[in-house]
């Protein structure tokens, strides 16, 4: 049903770690380089222990902004099921974290699971265009949960990798 191929609207940019005598530092975002459609309003970490997968899910009116920067490596999965997108049907994949830091941006109704694919706990960063559930958490989520339906077509074939 999918094809691999880019996804239009997602963007993967690297990021540029800024090493010293006292450790690193790496910028995740700057206003001058981000649509403002795709500002922040939140953001969160979250730690995922090896071989763990998050997803896969998407979102009706968020754009994921997600930084992997390590300490260890995730492998991307992103399904475009935007029927109005011209990449529509595409899946694309990619490795990144600590041996590739990068940003990944989502848009809404890119389907996206990404899976701890090292061998140390990894940290994920996320700041998202949307606040989780609404203006003081009264909202529905806005998500669709993929990874709960056993009929579901986004389906991570883990021996699959396209860096």
């Amino acid at each position: 049903m999918f094809k691999k191929g880019d996804i239009v609207g997602v963007e993967i940019r690297p990021i540029k770690k800024y090493v010293d005598e006292r450790g690193w530092l790496a910028e995740l975002f700057r206003e001058d380089e981000v649509e403002k459609s795709v500002f922040p309003v939140m953001s969160y970490i979250s730690l995922s222990y090896p071989g763990i997968m998050r997803g896969p899910h998407e979102h009706i009116e968020q754009t994921d902004y997600f930084c992997f920067v390590g300490p260890s490596n995730f492998k991307v999965t992103l399904w475009d099921n935007r029927k109005s997108s011209p990449t529509y049907q595409n899946k694309t994949q990619v490795v990144v974290g600590e041996d590739a830091r990068a940003v990944v941006i989502v848009p809404e109704g890119v389907v996206h699971a990404y899976q701890n694919v090292g061998e140390k706990d990894g940290v994920v960063i996320n700041c998202p265009n949307r606040l989780f559930m609404g203006q003081r958490k009264k909202e529905k989520i806005d998500e669709i949960r993929h990874e709960d339906d056993s009929e579901s077509p986004f389906v991570l074939d883990l021996a699959e990798l396209s860096a």
